[in-house]
């Protein structure tokens, strides 16, 4: 395959609604629902959890919400979350925003592998949790060989995530109806109101929002990809359509598990939770059959994820905000700079894990942390464009805005210092492409956004040092 520029016209193939809607499904469901039980019965009972579901469904929905009317209103722009940005707040934040958008799908992709290997563990201890020696060995060979796959062109990967995304709907559906047959209203009541180790019902929904931030990215998938649509309005459509699919799917695998066990039981179980619930109810079968669809459900969601962060790297480097050399593709309209790239930041993050406190949790708390700053980022250009537009779409923007601040709230500050641990190094990116275009490096704003980024990363790793906050 051989390798042309952006001007070299690369076939570009187009996707039906039906096909950008399972991609937003696709990367949706993936390790997270897996893990819904026990991290949820870890910070809150029934009433926390509805409460929860409620405000992370709202607030997403807006956000659904939001780019489909910027999909719908700025139709010039590719690559959703980065090229809003960019837009609105010009291209230094811009350029954080696509790196921050693709680094949180690379450590994304790594929760993925160390799920499959801890699901694996269950049965083969050298496993462990998906943080041994050998588990990352594995991890790092399936990494690579997606990245041959994915090689082989973007709609031969897209139809395989199509035949997936419906496969791995099937277990988790199965799941939620086998719990509610063997749902026990006992017990359920008994965990209406949370454990004692649970604080207030603020903290407790408050704890909870990193991992319903997680399981609902890849609602901007179709915005992602939007270069590749046969329609553009098909990309506002597919967006609340791939979200209306899976937000019912996510509450009910809470909260039918709060039936089946004691929260406090559920709460320690081993990842993926879900496995352990079922287990639990009607046997072994239960969890081998959890495990078998989490692994098809994972792979799945791999690739979506692994497609997209290559897409927002190409389509910068196209716009000139990152080096030259992530613009270039094969003919077959697959950018191999920018998936190498990808794939590399995954096995970075993959060793990394190996000295983290718990790997799946370190991992999927800092994919939602590093997607908030972008999520912020669109929301805001959202109501900038929306003041001349019916109040409708204002309002909608403002309560996106508003949702997506409190996720930076409720994330903390340690995620906040970390996200800028992996920020600021990034800078570098923009630099080599300034040069590249003989440009001033920074204008007068851009340095006080460096400033402030540095400041942080600077505050970040001397916190890490200093043992005040930990992987």
């Amino acid at each position: 395959m051989t390798q042309t520029e952006t001007g070299s016209r690369p076939t570009t193939a187009k996707l039906s609604l039906p096909t950008l809607t399972t991609m937003v499904v696709g990367s949706m469901v993936g390790a997270g629902v897996f893990s819904l039980p026990s991290r949820f019965a870890q910070e809150t009972g029934v009433a926390g959890a509805l409460i929860a579901w409620a405000v992370a469904g709202t607030g997403m929905l807006m956000l659904a919400f939001v780019f489909q009317t910027l999909a719908v209103r700025r139709p010039d722009l590719d690559a959703g979350v980065y090229a809003y940005a960019k837009a609105g707040f010009g291209e230094y934040l811009g350029f954080f925003a696509a790196f921050g958008y693709w680094a949180s799908a690379c450590v994304g992709n790594v929760t993925y592998w160390v799920l499959i290997m801890s699901t694996i563990g269950a049965i083969a201890p050298a496993l462990g949790d998906g943080d041994t020696v050998l588990a990352v060995v594995l991890s790092s060979a399936g990494l690579w060989l997606f990245f041959l796959l994915i090689s082989r062109g973007v709609k031969e990967a897209a139809a395989i995530n199509r035949i997936v995304t419906v496969a791995k709907l099937v277990p988790i559906l199965v799941f939620v109806v086998l719990a509610l047959c063997y749902l026990d209203p006992d017990v359920f009541a008994d965990n209406f109101a949370g454990a004692d180790y649970a604080g207030s019902l603020f903290s407790q929904v408050k704890g909870t929002m990193l991992a319903t931030v997680f399981v609902f990215l890849g609602v901007e998938g179709a915005s992602v990809y939007s270069r590749h649509a046969r329609r553009r309005e098909d990309v506002g459509r597919a967006t609340v359509l791939g979200f209306l699919s899976v937000f019912a799917i996510f509450a009910s695998v809470t909260i039918v598990s709060y039936g089946i066990m004691p929260m406090s039981e559920i709460a320690e179980l081993r990842q993926p939770s879900m496995a352990g619930v079922l287990e639990h109810a009607v046997g072994t079968w239960g969890q081998v059959f959890v495990s078998v669809g989490l692994i098809v459900s994972v792979l799945g969601a791999y690739l979506a994820w692994t497609l997209m962060a290559a897409e927002v790297l190409f389509v910068a480097a196209r716009d000139d905000d990152m080096p030259r050399f992530l613009k270039r593709s094969t003919t077959e309209d697959v950018p191999v700079p920018a998936l190498a790239m990808t794939t590399l930041l995954s096995q970075i993050i993959l060793v990394v894990t190996m000295f983290s406190d718990d790997a799946f949790d370190f991992a999927l708390n800092l994919t939602s942390a590093l997607t908030l700053i972008p999520f912020l980022l669109a929301a805001v250009f959202a109501v900038r464009i929306a003041r001349a537009a019916p109040r409708r779409e204002l309002a909608v923007a403002l309560l996106a805005t508003v949702y997506t601040a409190f996720l930076i709230y409720a994330a903390g500050l340690k995620y906040l210092l970390v996200s800028l641990i992996v920020y600021a190094p990034a800078t570098a990116l923009f630099v080599k492409a300034r040069k590249e275009q003989g440009r001033r490096l920074f204008s007068p704003p851009e340095l006080l956004v460096l400033a402030v980024s540095v400041a942080g990363a600077v505050l970040g790793v001397v916190a890490l040092a200093l043992g005040r906050i930990s992987l």
